[in-house]
């Protein structure tokens, strides 16, 4: 190819990329907000940049949580507060699980030549979800291993230990699942 015709591919190159660039441009009155916003966005990020820190006390928070639930045979204390006030308790192997959790993904993404479309997958069971059900839990009794599921929301919370409770409130739960804090002993108290 000779220098002019070179010059030539480039120039429409160019102009073609000028004229793209343009018509992305979105003038209309969303357009014109959103970049209002990260105008003013990097404004305040240049007259008040993200300090830094020497220490992140969210970090050794999250590190202290692997450490303490990250072992195998690790009892947790469930107590389950009702809408009166009553506490009841459940021992289990390991932390509750919402059952909103999953350990395969949930969705995939369907790309085709007219766009993107986010596919859910079945779950498990074969069975497909909404993501609903986050709000009941289950877990396994730490004596027998039995299922234990229940819900929270509705005048009811749980509260979750990793050592029985001795406060009077906790220390007069009653006992909702098979094993008692006196069955394990403190064998859920250990590190």
């Amino acid at each position: 190819m000779n220098t002019i015709a070179r010059t030539a591919v480039a120039a429409m190159a160019a102009l073609t990329l000028a004229v793209g660039l343009t018509a992305c441009e979105d003038d209309s009155s969303r357009g014109k907000e959103t970049k209002a916003k990260e105008k003013s966005y990097d404004q305040l990020v240049a007259n008040q940049p993200a300090g830094r820190m020497e220490y992140s006390p969210t970090r050794e928070a999250i590190n202290q949580w692997v450490k303490t639930w990250g072992k195998r045979g690790k009892l947790s204390y469930v107590y389950i507060q009702n809408g009166k006030g009553e506490y009841g308790y459940f021992v289990m192997k390991g932390m509750p699980v919402a059952r909103c959790q999953m350990l395969t993904p949930t969705e995939k993404v369907d790309r085709s030549s007219q766009g993107s479309v986010v596919v859910g997958l079945p779950g498990m069971d074969g069975t497909y979800s909404a993501g609903s059900m986050c709000d009941t839990y289950y877990g396994f009794d730490a004596t027998t291993g039995v299922f234990m599921e229940f819900t929270v929301g509705t005048n009811q919370s749980f509260f979750l230990f990793d050592k029985p409770m001795t406060m009077p409130e906790y220390a007069s739960a009653t006992q909702l699942g098979p094993t008692s804090v006196d069955d394990v002993g403190d064998v859920g108290a250990k590190d």
